[in-house]
């Protein structure tokens, strides 16, 4: 399938960190960061693919900076690399004090989703081609973490529990 509709590759969600999102530290909790994520992921997922899109991977998700309450906070998706069913979709979460203060990078990962028709299968996505420098430096790096995932499934394999909820080993 090709590109040929006119879909934006990427999206920017933006609010104020309210106080009911605040954790016993008080700043936003991880678990709402999370949630921010993958609305933001979606949100580019579908818009690329036109169909409902479910979250099947989350990669390399990092802290890096808290998030007060009350920060202004920008929740950047953007399209990475497309495979035949699946899309992968860089989020990187910033925040600053809306008065002003310069914005600072609090969160990223990378999300895989796949779109699925009315009956729950997997349908193929338009493919997306980088156009600029950043970008196909970003499909790059999609690609290391594609090689990177199939190593850590390997390694994961053994310890994966079957049916009966019994680690093989133990």
């Amino acid at each position: 399938m090709s590109q040929t509709h006119e879909a934006s590759h990427e999206i920017t969600l933006r609010f104020l960190a309210e106080p009911n999102e605040v954790n016993f530290g008080g700043k936003v909790h991880g678990g709402t960061v999370m949630r921010w994520i993958d609305h933001a992921g979606y949100t580019c997922a579908s818009g690329w693919s036109g169909h409902y899109c479910v979250t099947i991977y989350v990669s390399g998700i990092r802290f890096l900076s808290p998030i007060a309450i009350g920060d202004l906070v920008d929740v950047h998706a953007q399209l990475l690399y497309t495979g035949r069913s699946s899309m992968h979709i860089g989020v990187d979460v910033r925040a600053r004090n809306p008065r002003g203060a310069k914005s600072r990078l609090t969160t990223h990962c990378i999300v895989v989703f796949v779109a699925l028709d009315e009956s729950g299968n997997k349908v193929e996505v338009p493919h997306w081609e980088p156009g600029t420098e950043r970008e196909k430096a970003m499909q790059a790096y999609a690609m290391r973490l594609i090689e990177l995932r199939e190593t850590i499934q390997e390694e994961m394999s053994e310890f994966l529990t079957d049916d009966s909820g019994i680690v093989p080993g133990n």
